[in-house]
Order: C-alpha cells, then sequence, then structure tokens
C-alpha cells in the first residue's frame, strides 16, 4: 500500500508543468506584420528619390543672363563695361534679360537706380524714366570751371549761384568771372544724365548736365542756371 502510494506520488509530480530555469528567457510571441506601414515608407523612399532627382534636372537647367556690374542712375542705359553675364536657373517667371537680348536694352532707360550686382529683369527698364517721388529734372549749360572735370552720372552734387564781382565773403571764387554764395541753391542732387560731347562743347569746354533735384528747390535753380549762374560742386552722397 504504501508502495503503491509512493509510485502515486512520483507519477503526480512528473505530470507538473516544468518552471523554467533561472537565466531561461521565455519564448517570445510572434511579431505582428504591418503591411501598410511598409508600404508608406517605401512610397517616402521614393518619393525622396524623385525629389533629389527633379533638383539635379532643375540644376542644370541653366541660363545665361546680364548682371549689373556698376550703379546705373535713374534714366541713364547699359553701357559697355557696366554689365557682365552669369549663370542662373531659368524660371519662366522671371522676365531676366539674356545677353542675346542687350542690343534692344540698351535703347532703354532705367525707371529708376539700379545698384551693381543686380540681376537684370525687363521691368526695370522702359522709353522713360519715371522721376521718382518730390524730384523734378533739370538741365543746366554749364561753362569750364563751372563743374568738376570728372563729373558724371550718379555722382551726388550741390549747386551754388555766381554773384557777380568779387567778395571776400564768397563760397569760393569761378572761372567764370565772379564767385560762388555761401548758400547753394540745391544742397543735394543726383547728377542724372550728362549729355555727350559735340564738336562745339569740345572746344569750348562747355557740359550739359541733368540734375534730379528737391521739386521745392527747382525755381532757384532754374532762374540761375537761365543765366548761367551755376557752379556744380560734388559732395558726399546722402542716399539720395
Amino acid at each position: 500500500m504504501k508502495i503503491q502510494e509512493r509510485m502515486g506520488a512520483g507519477s503526480n509530480r512528473s505530470a507538473a508543468p516544468a518552471q523554467p530555469g533561472v537565466g531561461e528567457r521565455l519564448p517570445s510571441p510572434p511579431r505582428e506584420r504591418k503591411p501598410a506601414l511598409a508600404a508608406l515608407a517605401v512610397l517616402l523612399i521614393l518619393l525622396g528619390a524623385l525629389g533629389a532627382t527633379v533638383l539635379v534636372l532643375r540644376a542644370g537647367d541653366r541660363i545665361e543672363v546680364v548682371q549689373v556690374t556698376k550703379e546705373i542712375p535713374a534714366g541713364e542705359s547699359i553701357t559697355n563695361g557696366t554689365y557682365k553675364t552669369v549663370m542662373v536657373n531659368d524660371d519662366s517667371s522671371a522676365n531676366f534679360i539674356k545677353e542675346e537680348q542687350l542690343d534692344q536694352l540698351k535703347r532703354l532707360k532705367a525707371k529708376s537706380t539700379i545698384y551693381a550686382g543686380t540681376v537684370v529683369v525687363g521691368e526695370m527698364f522702359g522709353q522713360k524714366a519715371a522721376l521718382p517721388a518730390g524730384k523734378a529734372s533739370v538741365g543746366l549749360s554749364l561753362k569750364e570751371g563751372q563743374y568738376p572735370s570728372d563729373l558724371k552720372a550718379g555722382d551726388t552734387v550741390a549747386a551754388y549761384p555766381v554773384v557777380s564781382g568779387s567778395s571776400s565773403s564768397g563760397k569760393g571764387t569761378s572761372s567764370s568771372g565772379g564767385s560762388t554764395g555761401g548758400t547753394p541753391l540745391v544742397a543735394t542732387a543726383k547728377v542724372s544724365s550728362i549729355a555727350a560731347n559735340s564738336d562745339a562743347t569740345v572746344s569750348t569746354g562747355n557740359q550739359n548736365v541733368t540734375l534730379l533735384v528737391p521739386q521745392d528747390e527747382v525755381a532757384g535753380l532754374a532762374s540761375a542756371a537761365s543765366e548761367g549762374k551755376v557752379v556744380v560742386v560734388r559732395v558726399p552722397s546722402s542716399g539720395n
């Protein structure tokens, strides 16, 4: 009887589930596959590759256009020595000026000041330059000695009246036989253009200069200019 009980107890122990030993890992449950996430990852990879391809193709679609190398005042045209050609990405929304269009461009005028380094677009030029608000264009016929010999378009100048006779209190002496007054007719003006010298002006040294001046200073300058009693002096630029 006791032998049977022992055998029965041994059978019960062998039927119980064995516990995992120390350090043994439990079997992990099978991973759940997510085909949607895998498809999304593939799609993102394809889109990235497509975007890189488009950028490479766009970078290769370049054209040669005009860039200003020297400041061009309003009313002036592009001339030889004031531009160069550079390569840019072609963009149909920008009206770039190509090198083969330069002959047409040189016949047009800058609508406003175009600064060095600007890539030119067609909208910057027209048949006539538009005057800035509050400004007026005044033409002067200056004799030799009434303007700096190296005066050029884009310079900032002041205009002084020429007073007949000599005066110790004057600003200075001009070659026209008088002295310049101490108060300027125009304190700050921009040289808009200088007419190309003709045979007559080359021999006499006279120069036709157009100034861009504030409208409230036009009357005094125009009156003095009509009598040929204006001296133009270059002054530091004030950002006009």
